[in-house]
């Protein structure tokens, strides 16, 4: 029986998210599998991936192939890495310790970069929200404005003299 490491499409249209599941290659695509080994949901920024690395080695070790997306999401994990440090001990190029020190070391670097890229995402946002409120502000001043402007009535002008008399500098007092 081939089996294969691959996604099972879950949620409503548009909003699709994934269990990791290991199942018969002859099995329809949402139908019958034999374990589930995590979750994946494209829907966040970074993409949520939760998936059992021991059961994800487990399976790999006895023979499943992952297909092109699940192998990218293996690979993200580290169950990919894992697997071929197991492969390097079992053939004595390498210790575990060795392997296990290079498995934490990856693993610290890959969760450095997922925070950083985290804190990158949520600084742009807060930013692109800073700014929105700046442009919103300066909107509704001109609104404002022009309101006033259209509010306001128009300057009453001073009687002319008429054309034979040339304007008096001084006002008459009238008593």
């Amino acid at each position: 029986m081939p089996v294969k490491i691959r996604l099972s499409r879950h949620g409503k249209k548009h909003q699709a998210y994934y269990h990791i599941v290991v199942a018969d290659s002859r099995a329809p695509r949402d139908g019958k599998f034999i374990e589930v080994i995590g979750n994946y949901n494209p829907n966040t920024n970074p993409a949520t991936i939760q998936i059992d690395n021991d059961k994800a080695l487990t399976w790999l070790k006895k023979g499943a192939q992952p297909t092109d997306t699940c192998r990218a999401i293996l690979s993200y994990k580290g169950v990919l890495l894992r697997s071929h440090l197991d492969k390097g001990i079992t053939k004595g190029a390498i210790t575990q310790e060795a392997a296990d020190t290079k498995y934490q070391q990856w693993l610290e670097t890959k969760n450095n970069k997922i925070e950083e890229k985290r804190t990158r995402l949520k600084n742009e946002t807060v930013k692109e929200r800073e700014t929105r409120l700046a442009d919103e502000g300066k909107k509704k001043e001109a609104k404002m404005e022009s309101i006033r402007v259209k509010n306001t009535p128009p300057p009453v002008e001073a009687p002319s003299a008429p054309e034979g008399e040339a304007p008096s500098a001084e006002p008459t007092a009238e008593a």
